[in-house]
Parts: structure tokens; sequence; C-alpha cells
């Protein structure tokens, strides 16, 4: 489900998605409500662009540290590709 930014407290939210078009958005909230996970989603600058770069806006999912590895394998069930760490 949806989370304010109360929500993760002091805990450090980890960053498990940038979605770059609102329907891809819209899509992943759907997946990740459905499969009960929480969650939260704000909008922030990313770069993006191999010849031509430029900073865009894309909506950042986050989850709880402890929800990880359940989020990346509801994402990858249902054809998302999780961010991994550099």
């Amino acid at each position: 489900m949806k989370q304010d930014a109360e929500f993760f407290g002091e805990d450090r939210a980890e960053l498990v998605y940038i979605a770059k078009r609102l329907d891809e958005a819209k899509q992943l909230e759907s997946v990740l409500t459905a499969a009960g996970i929480d969650y939260g989603v704000e909008a922030d600058n990313y770069r993006g662009g191999l010849i031509f770069q430029s900073e865009r806006v894309g909506a950042f999912f986050y989850v709880l540290p402890e929800a990880v590895e359940a989020t990346h394998q509801v994402m990858r069930k249902n054809g998302f590709k999780p961010r991994e760490e550099p």
C-alpha cells in the first residue's frame, strides 16, 4: 500500500525503481498494492539519454530495507526490472 513519508520514520528507505512514464508508475503502484507491499513514491529528477543527456522527472519508488527482496520478487514476476545498487 502507498504510504506517506512519515511511515518510513527514521528508517532508511531503499530505492527499488524509477518509473520514467506515468502509466508505468501507475502499473507498478497497482502491482505493489495488490501484493500488499508498503511503499513510498515521490517525483524526483534523474539524468537520462545516451547521446543527448537531459534532466527528466520520474516516479521514485521506495520500500523499507526488510521488504526489498520480496519487492524485487514481485516486480520481476510482473515484468519490472528492479533497480540494483551501483
